[in-house]
């Protein structure tokens, strides 16, 4: 069901599908929903996703979707909502803090790809014309779901893998895996959900056996792909603030509940739920095509 419509005021350039690039910005008539329904219902898209960010990622699939619904043209739903969770994102690097030492060779290494390929995915987005990403929009939720779904049969081929990490002196994996950093990288600054499993597969790609070490490589990592390309939605002048507040709002406190509810609900039947909402997600899309 669709949100309830937001104030006029709400409909400057962030809210409309015009192709114009001045139309696809964010307006000086920028406001709070007035609507009740609507911010508790952006509020709570952002808990969603906090949680399910604590859960197994995916956040995106809620937040992308709640901001469409609510009126935003899809560009800056999909900006603001990368400003948006990168609170709780720095939630998820804390987490693994103490896995830091020990993988920061690989930070290094793949720090600089990544910050480049976020920054040219979040440049190709501002290149892309509303109605087209607004076509485009269901294949890249049901991609993202695709993505999510896999998660834990990568994690099982991974556990039952002998450890290889002598792949990651050959320069020949090394510049494979840096390369697919880079394809993935582009991607999250273009969109961004799913790249936790796809830098999971880059790194299985070089070797890596210790789970919590790539889940530290992926957070870090993540978090730079996705701040290189909301510093650039910023300059650019795409992002709602109040509610990107907002949903950061709810992001921060569904963190909070997802890690401590994490070890308390089994993760297939999250993975299940969520699943299930991105399917939805996509066809309603679709349909609304």
């Amino acid at each position: 069901m669709a949100l309830p419509p937001a104030p006029g005021g709400w409909h400057s350039r962030l809210y409309n599908d015009n192709d114009n690039a001045n139309d696809a910005a964010p307006g000086k008539k920028r406001m709070m929903p007035s609507n009740f329904a609507t911010t508790g219902a952006l509020f709570g898209a952002g808990v969603a996703a906090g949680a399910i960010n604590a859960f197994a990622g995916g956040g995106t699939i809620i937040t992308f979707p709640a901001l469409l619904l609510a009126g935003m043209n899809p560009i800056a739903a999909n900006t603001t909502s990368t400003v948006a969770l990168l609170p709780g994102a720095l939630g998820g690097i804390a987490g693994y803090r103490r896995n830091i030492p020990a993988v920061l060779r690989w930070l290094r290494l793949f720090a600089g790809v990544s910050a480049a390929g976020g920054l040219l995915g979040g440049v190709l987005l501002t290149q892309t014309t509303p109605s087209f990403f607004k076509w485009l929009a269901p294949f890249l939720v049901l991609f993202a779901t695709a993505l999510f779904t896999a998660h834990g049969l990568f994690s099982r081929i991974l556990r039952g893998r002998a450890p290889e990490m002598s792949r990651a002196a050959n320069p020949r994996w090394l510049i494979g895996a840096l390369s697919f950093q880079f394809a993935v990288a582009v991607y999250g600054g273009y969109f961004g959900a799913g790249i936790g499993i796809l830098m999971l597969a880059s790194l299985g790609i070089l070797g890596f056996r210790h789970i919590h070490e790539m889940n530290t490589v992926k957070s870090v990592l993540g978090f730079l792909i996705n701040a290189v390309a909301a510093v650039y939605f910023i300059w650019k002048g795409l992002v709602d603030w109040p509610i990107a507040a907002l949903m950061a709002a709810g992001a921060v406190a569904g963190g909070y509940l997802g890690a401590h509810f994490a070890q308390k609900i089994p993760q297939p039947v999250v993975r299940g739920i969520i699943t299930t909402i991105g399917v939805s997600i996509s066809l309603a899309l679709f349909l609304k095509k």
